[in-house]
This record gives C-alpha cells, sequence and structure tokens, in this order.
C-alpha cells in the first residue's frame, strides 16, 4: 500500500475453528509463530463488506464498497499479537489487483453478494480469479443475544482486538500493516452455511465439530501503509 486508507467494515461473521498448533505452524511463513487460546490455533472465516474505501483524508462520500470473505489466523512476531490471512476474495478487480501491488495480500476477485433480509445478512461468494482454486461460499448469518464489548470476554478479545496484520511478499519477506479502530462490539451469533469450499481452497481440511460464532455491525478503520518487518533483508 503506498498511502493509509480509511474505510469501514460492516455486518461482520467471525466463524472459527480450533486447529492443532502444529498443523497451523505448517501453513505459516518464516518468520511467523501460531497464537494459541486454551491450547490450539484458531482458523476463521469472516464474510463482510468494506465501505466508504479511500485514501486517508478523502471524504467518505468518496469511498467505494468492496464486499469481501477472508480466511485467517492469529500469529505472533516479536510478541506483538497479529493475524495472518491465508485467501481474501472480493468484488472489484482494481481493488484486487492494488491490493496484491502495493499490500502484498493474497487477494483474489470474486463474484459477492450482501443483502439484510428479515435481520439476517444473506451472504454469497464465488472465486472467479483466472488460475485460482475455486471457492464458494454462500449462507447467512444473524446476532443472537445481546450486544459486549470484545475486551470483556477473553475469547473474543482474543480473536478480534489485534491492531497489526502480516504478510508474505512474493520475495518471501514478512510486511506488516498497523491498523487503527476503537475496540469491537460484538454479539453471540448464528449461522446457516449451506457450501463453503475455502477452507480446503487454502490447503485445509475442514475441522470436526461447529465453529464458534460472533456477529458484528462493524466499525472504522485506518490501515497504514505496508511495511517490511523488522530484519528482513
Amino acid at each position: 500500500m503506498v498511502v493509509s486508507l480509511e474505510m469501514g467494515w460492516r455486518h461482520l461473521l467471525f466463524e472459527n475453528w480450533p486447529i492443532d498448533p502444529v498443523v497451523m505452524d505448517t501453513h505459516l511463513p518464516d518468520g511467523l509463530e501460531p497464537d494459541v487460546f486454551d491450547g490450539s490455533a484458531w482458523l476463521s472465516v469472516v464474510p463482510f463488506t468494506n465501505v466508504a474505501v479511500r485514501p486517508k483524508g478523502v471524504p467518505a462520500r468518496f469511498g467505494v464498497r468492496l464486499p469481501e470473505l477472508n480466511v485467517r489466523t492469529y500469529v505472533t512476531r516479536d510478541g506483538t499479537p497479529s493475524v495472518y490471512f491465508f485467501s481474501l476474495d472480493a468484488q472489484g478487480i482494481a481493488s484486487v489487483v492494488g491490493a496484491r501491488l502495493f499490500h502484498h495480500l493474497p487477494y483474489f476477485y470474486a463474484r459477492i453478494s450482501l443483502e439484510l433480509v428479515d435481520g439476517r445478512v444473506q451472504f454469497s461468494s464465488r472465486r472467479l480469479h483466472p488460475g485460482a482454486r475455486p471457492a464458494h461460499y454462500e449462507g447467512s448469518y444473524w446476532p443472537t443475544g445481546e450486544p459486549f464489548a470484545a475486551p470483556d470476554e477473553a475469547f473474543a478479545e482474543f480473536l478480534v482486538e489485534r491492531y497489526r496484520f502480516y504478510t508474505e511478499a512474493p520475495d518471501g519477506t514478512i510486511r506488516y500493516t498497523d491498523v487503527d479502530h476503537e475496540p469491537w462490539t460484538l454479539y453471540p451469533a448464528a449461522a446457516d452455511i449451506e457450501r463453503d469450499t475455502l477452507l480446503s481452497a487454502d490447503g485445509f481440511d475442514r475441522p470436526d465439530g461447529e465453529p464458534t460464532y460472533y456477529y458484528s455491525p462493524g466499525l472504522d478503520v485506518v490501515a497504514s501503509r505496508s511495511e517490511r518487518a523488522p530484519g528482513q533483508t
């Protein structure tokens, strides 16, 4: 990224599975370590929509909307809790190309729809990126309880109160971006996921059992430009 960006993240589902940390470590680049909670690494699928995406300082009315779906895990480097993305599917060819070039993120072009119907978010994504493994995700999700501040609940805080993400550039170096936002407000959530081939497309076996779900209506974010991690040559 050559400039900092401002945006809003809206109507998010955090769908979370425990993973053996040894297995997760085999999927991470050198220099990043799995972060664990209750002895497990965690793999998350996060559908949502970006709104008002624009360079920092530009009025929100000039921003663009960008529905997105990502697969992520939780890592540490030099003691900093962070996020690592395995894939990010998004609708918007120019945005996908820009994120790949300037932010070194594994973005894939997809056809995505997100609609609110009777209090539920209806979400559908089909990856159309040339040469990429196909991935299809379709379902609905909704809040089921009272809102709470993520820092007040240990597992929720572990998942969402992270203010840096790492990526691996094509030359093998590790890069990072810092993100700034208010603490998350979350709800307990339920979901009816009718189809999900994202995890297999990213090289994971589908975990046993049911995931843990959280929903958030969203918040506003500022993301810094991408920087080379210290110690990378």
